[in-house]
C-alpha cells in the first residue's frame, strides 16, 4: 500500500536519523574530548557514561521505537513482529537508562555528593520509573496474548499518550542535565563567557531538541499511520475511533463470517425439513 506524502516522510525520516546519530556522536565527542573520557571507577569518568547512555538509549533508540510502526517497508510484516521490535527497542533503551542512573549515583556516592536535590534528578528519576511502568504495561497488555481485547482498546490511547509524554519529558530532562553539568563544570573559563565546550554542548542540546521535534512530527501525522490489516475491524471502547493511534487492535472476522454463514445454511435446511415433515403429516391426517 502506497503512503501519502512518501517523499516528505522519507525526507523527515532521514533527517531524524541523521540528527539523532549526530546527537550521539556529539555526546561522545563531548565526554571524550572535553570531559576526559570514559571509565568505571567512581570518578568523573564513570559519570561520563550517564550522558552517553541517556542520549543513545533514552533519546535516540526510544525515538526510533516510537516511529517504527510508521515505516512503510514494515507494513507487510505481521503486527506481532512489529510489536516485538517496538518492545525490544524500548527494552534496550530502558537497560541503558538504568545503567546511566547507576553511573550517576555511583559517582555521587564515591565523592560524597548529595543525591536527588536538583530538578533534573527529580524529573529524571520520575521519567525512568514511568518508562518502566509503560514498558511493563506494553508487555503485559499488548504483546502477551492474555489481556482482553476490550482492555487493550481502553488502554491504547493512554499507552500512546504516555509514550509521547515520557519521550518529551526525556528531552526536557536531557536539556536540564546538560545545562546543569556545564554550570558546575565550567569555572575557568566560566560558562557565561561562552567557552568552546559551552558552545559545543549547547549545539548538542539543540540537536537533541530537533530530534525530538522531528519524531513528534512524524508520529503525529495521520496520513503516515500504519494502515489497518485486511479483513479486520477495530475494537474501540464506546465504538469510538481515535485518530493517530498506533497499533490499534484489529480482529480478523473472515473465519467467523464463514462459520456464521455455514450455521445459517444449516438452520435454514433444518427449517425446510421441518416444514416438509409438517406438510406430510397434515396430508396424512
Amino acid at each position: 500500500m502506497a503512503m501519502d506524502g512518501y517523499r516528505g516522510f522519507l525526507g523527515l525520516l532521514v533527517s531524524a536519523l541523521l540528527v539523532g546519530f549526530l546527537s550521539v556522536i556529539f555526546t561522545l565527542i563531548w565526554v571524550l574530548h572535553y570531559r576526559g573520557g570514559l571509565g568505571w571507577d567512581g570518578s568523573s569518568l564513570e559519570f561520563n557514561w550517564h550522558p552517553v547512555l541517556v542520549v543513545t538509549g533514552f533519546v535516540f533508540i526510544q525515538g526510533i521505537a516510537i516511529i517504527v510502526y510508521r515505516l512503510p517497508w514494515t507494513w507487510k510484516c505481521s503486527k506481532l513482529l512489529m510489536k516485538s521490535i517496538h518492545a525490544g527497542l524500548n527494552t534496550v533503551a530502558a537497560i541503558l537508562a538504568i545503567i546511566s542512573l547507576v553511573a550517576a549515583f555511583d559517582f555521587h556516592n564515591t565523592l560524597q555528593i548529595p543525591n536527588m536535590y536538583s530538578l533534573h534528578s527529580w524529573v529524571g528519576l520520575i521519567v525512568v520509573i514511568l518508562y518502566m511502568l509503560q514498558l511493563l504495561l506494553g508487555f503485559s497488555v499488548f504483546l502477551l496474548p492474555f489481556a482482553p481485547l476490550s482492555l487493550r482498546a481502553f488502554l491504547m490511547p493512554i499507552h500512546v499518550y504516555s509514550g509521547l509524554f515520557i519521550f518529551g519529558t526525556v528531552i526536557a530532562t536531557v536539556l536540564m542535565g546538560v545545562t546543569e553539568k556545564l554550570i558546575f563544570s565550567l569555572q575557568n573559563p566560566a560558562y557565561s563567557t561562552l567557552p568552546p565546550e559551552g558552545i559545543f554542548t549547547n549545539t548538542l542540546g539543540l540537536l537533541v531538541l530537533l530530534f525530538g521535534g522531528l519524531i513528534f512530527w512524524i508520529v503525529t501525522r495521520p496520513q503516515w499511520k500504519r494502515p489497518k490489516e485486511p479483513n479486520s475491524i477495530l475494537l474501540q471502547p464506546n465504538r469510538s475511533n481515535p485518530e493517530g493511534v498506533e497499533g490499534s487492535m484489529a480482529i480478523n472476522f473472515g473465519n467467523v463470517d464463514k462459520s456464521d454463514s455455514d450455521l445459517n445454511n444449516e438452520a435454514a435446511a433444518r427449517k425446510r425439513n421441518i416444514t416438509v415433515d409438517e406438510a406430510g403429516q397434515r396430508s396424512t391426517m
